[in-house]
């Protein structure tokens, strides 16, 4: 996904124009070069059987030139959330029937298999492979960005006004589902279709060549989309496994003598969580100042505050850091909703901590990405590592060092102070 190709008008067969691959190298199969001049550019079908079988519909769209004479409408992609909206290619100086210019005929002719309930139908439904136009340097032509792959989710006849021709036209436009290729490096392999142009395959040897998101609609169906769509967010998840230490470990030692050392007096975790919280958002473009620790019984949801400072010496930003710890068993994990506490208590321009042993739920990291909550999360992975690291700076490699120095600490650190007042220090 995202890869920029170049797009020449010669040299078809040559791999690489400086840094870009050359699409029609990457593309090509049998004995033709595939075009992507049109917007909707079907590769020639061959005889499979009864039936003539499309390899690829092969989507091209041009950002720069929507609204003008030879693109009279505005393609929408939400690469994001799996999602485009692309316009056919009838237009109001059109002279022939709507449905029959060569892009709607391709495209419309896909509807029915791509929206069928049957396995044998969307056995036979041509995949859309989409590109958009690309500028590089200041060139605006020869660029395309490969978007992905994608199954036609439903088709509408709509009405379009012509500003030029100054009357409206019909058309048709198409709602394209963007398939999740997460699992293969936002890639595919074009062998794929290669082994669709080959008469001699079936439909079912060339499926086995397909991504994973794809043979799970042609089994699935539309039921399948929700959980096979390009999702951004949930190709940023961690899973549990990614936020734990690898047993027998260094770090998983780490994690285990930390939370042993608290388990029962979990309120002293707070001084070692706001350290190591200072240490990864020190980590970024910041300098991290600590504050202090919030008393228990007034604490509501916070417990350490902090102050990060961005910026230059002459041009500096002070922003509020409210922080919550939380020792768990390492193989549980912090919700959604107790995420949500923290969120709830930072003001415009603040921004959350969570140090935790253990994990975050899926809800949770869901919801902090798709709500872009200003929040730093450290799971027990993290927080090992930087534990580690502090015991071989300071402590001669000594973790119980670490922890015991954080523990007499702890009661030097608590003030009962506005989270404010950490902009005046």
């Amino acid at each position: 996904m995202h890869e920029i190709l170049r797009y020449p008008g010669t040299d078809k067969a040559k791999l690489f124009f400086g840094d870009y691959r050359n699409v029609l190298a990457v593309t090509h199969g049998g004995d033709r070069f595939i075009s992507l001049d049109a917007g909707i550019n079907p590769i020639a079908g061959i005889s499979v059987g009864e039936r003539t079988r499309c390899p690829a519909l092969l989507i091209r769209s041009s950002p720069r030139k929507a609204g003008s004479a030879t693109t009279p409408w505005h393609d929408v992609f939400d690469l994001d959330h799996g999602h485009i909206r692309y316009f056919g290619d009838h237009k109001a100086t059109t002279q022939v029937r709507l449905g029959t210019t060569r892009g709607n005929a391709a495209l419309y002719g896909e509807v029915q298999l791509h929206q069928s309930a049957a396995v044998t139908d969307r056995m036979k439904a041509t995949p859309l492979v989409i590109f958009r136009t690309a500028s590089v340097e200041g060139a605006h032509q020869g660029y395309l960005e490969f978007c992905g792959l994608g199954v036609i989710e439903q088709a509408q006849l709509i009405v379009q006004w012509d500003e030029r021709e100054q009357r409206s036209y019909p058309n048709y436009v198409f709602d394209i589902a963007v398939l999740d290729l997460g699992g293969e490096d936002e890639a595919f392999d074009w062998t794929w279709i290669n082994t669709r142009r080959d008469p001699t395959q079936t439909d079912s040897a060339s499926l086995r060549l397909a991504p994973r998101s794809w043979q799970t609609w042609v089994r699935e169906g539309h039921s399948a989309l929700n959980r096979i769509r390009r999702q951004v967010a949930r190709s940023r998840l961690m899973s549990t496994a990614e936020q734990l230490p690898v047993p027998g470990s260094p770090e998983h030692k780490v994690l285990q003598t930390v939370y042993r050392s608290f388990d029962g007096k979990k309120a002293m975790f707070e001084a070692l969580a706001s350290t190591v919280a200072g240490r990864v958002i020190d980590a970024g473009s910041g300098r991290y100042h600590t504050g202090w620790l919030t008393q228990p019984s007034s604490d509501r949801g916070i417990d350490f505050v902090g102050r990060l400072d961005a910026g230059s010496e002459e041009a500096t930003a002070h922003l509020v850091v409210l922080g919550q710890a939380k020792c768990i068993v390492p193989k549980s994990s912090v919700s959604a909703e107790q995420l949500s506490r923290v969120v709830a208590r930072l003001k415009r321009g603040w921004i959350g901590a969570y140090v935790t042993t253990g994990t975050y739920s899926r809800a949770a990291q869901l919801e902090m990405i798709e709500d872009d909550y200003p929040i730093v999360l450290v799971h027990g992975l993290r927080l090992a590592r930087e534990v580690r690291l502090m015991a071989y700076e300071s402590y001669g490699g000594n973790v119980e060092d670490v922890i015991r120095h954080s523990i007499t600490s702890h009661g030097a650190l608590v003030a009962h102070r506005r989270p404010e007042e950490v902009l005046l220090a």
